[in-house]
């Protein structure tokens, strides 16, 4: 399957996505780009770029553990 990236015209929208709904689920899966998504897909591009070139810090269970935690204890 590919993924395509458009930027749509307000006056096309809601008839892009009339169209792309005559498809079935199994054909296309329309994939809905808010600041929520773009945020998420930056944050995630950065953390894999620290590993990939060896900068990342992992840590292991028992501190992962502790501080989660640390975090639910301070809410």
């Amino acid at each position: 399957m590919h993924t395509i990236r458009l930027k749509v015209n307000d006056k096309i929208y809601e008839k892009l996505l009339w169209l792309l709904s005559k498809f079935g689920k199994d054909e296309i899966e329309i994939i809905v780009e808010n600041s929520t998504f773009s945020n998420d897909q930056k944050y995630l591009e950065k953390e894999l770029n620290e590993i990939l070139s060896g900068e990342a810090k992992f840590i292991g269970v028992e501190e992962a553990e502790e501080q989660l935690t640390q975090i639910t204890e301070n809410r």
